[in-house]
């Protein structure tokens, strides 16, 4: 069996870069209200996300000084998910493509 390398490396890069098929992404927004305390906010960020408690902090603080706040990225099935728990927990939340 003979093969040529040079034949095959040059194309590999195009064949691959034709090939990749990007899966869509989708931010996940956590928007400020006025019935949920911040404890209850960093808790529920906590418990969805796995966030540690700085990060949730932060987060929530965010969204009660922007009215908004950026989450995650990530495919759409992931997102919808982590949106419907947010909301699970009584808080604001979409998704939208990113």
């Amino acid at each position: 069996m003979n093969v040529s390398l040079a034949d095959s490396s040059p194309k590999t890069a195009a064949v691959i870069e034709r090939q990749t098929t990007y899966i869509p992404r989708y931010k996940v927004l956590l928007h400020n209200d006025d019935v949920n305390t911040p404890e209850h906010v960093v808790k529920a960020l906590m418990r969805v996300f796995k966030f540690g408690e700085e990060e949730a902090a932060r987060i929530m603080l965010e969204a009660h000084q922007n009215g908004v706040a950026l989450c995650v990225v990530e495919p759409l099935e992931q997102a919808e998910l982590h949106r419907d728990q947010l909301i699970s927990f009584s808080l604001t939340a979409t998704i939208e493509p990113e």
